[in-house]
């Protein structure tokens, strides 16, 4: 997992991405969906509320990796954990076309 504040490329995407978020649930047709990361074009930054929705196996390279210290461990033992636990009420979505 990332931190907050990398740098991503995307595969088949056309911009960079920053990653803003891990493991956001968004509601997609009225079912929740936990996604690995929220982003946002990089440079540009969060723009008209456009946030993208990605996981993992949808970065072709990482172009910079954020900042981590003893708080960032700390977050993703805590993180997976609670992903154990709740794949089963949040399943994995998926990416579906391009991200922009």
């Amino acid at each position: 997992m990332l931190p907050i504040g990398s740098i991503v490329n995307i595969r088949d995407g056309t911009n960079k991405l920053m990653i803003l978020n891990r493991g956001p649930v968004v509601e997609i047709e009225g079912k929740k969906m936990m996604f690995d990361y929220s982003g946002c074009h990089y440079p540009l930054g969060l723009a008209d509320e456009e946030v993208l929705y990605f996981n993992e196996e949808n970065i072709d390279e990482v172009i910079h990796e954020g900042f981590s210290d003893s708080d960032e461990e700390r977050f993703q033992k805590l993180y997976n954990e609670w992903k154990q636990d709740n794949l089963h009420f949040y399943p994995k979505g998926k990416v579906n076309g391009r991200i922009k």
